[in-house]
């Protein structure tokens, strides 16, 4: 069995899908505006990630690679918070979604992302 990832690229909405087998229906938990996972809950593995405007969140700056806070990340249970991270530490995701923290004036950590370009195979 192929367990390499099936990623396809629709230049219309520029929106980049991996998929990583085995293909599972998965829950959508939207990280950011941009940035949606997609968990197979029985399991609590990550089967998708689906990122919109891809080639904004790629997208380089003067300062280094543009982050995005996971804004619903404190709205999510804590067993869900705990798979996210864990998932973002390890391979596949580590090679597409690199993770930091930023910490505003309040001291808070925030927990953010930063989108590396994909080279794998792509369909599109």
């Amino acid at each position: 069995m192929n367990l390499e990832p099936i990623s396809t690229y629709d230049e219309a909405s520029d929106t980049l899908s991996v998929v990583f087998p085995p293909l599972e229906q998965g829950t959508g938990i939207e990280l950011t505006e941009h940035i949606l996972l997609h968990i197979h809950k029985p399991s609590h593995r990550i089967v998708r990630l689906t990122l919109l405007d891809y080639s904004l969140l790629v997208q380089h700056t003067n300062f280094g690679p543009r982050t995005f806070p996971l804004t619903a990340f404190p709205h999510l249970p804590e067993a869900v918070q705990e798979l996210i991270i864990d998932a973002l530490w390890q391979e596949p995701l580590r090679d597409i979604l690199h993770l930091s923290a930023h910490t505003p004036d309040t001291g808070q950590v925030v927990p953010s992302v930063s989108v590396q370009p994909y080279t794998h195979p792509v369909r599109t």
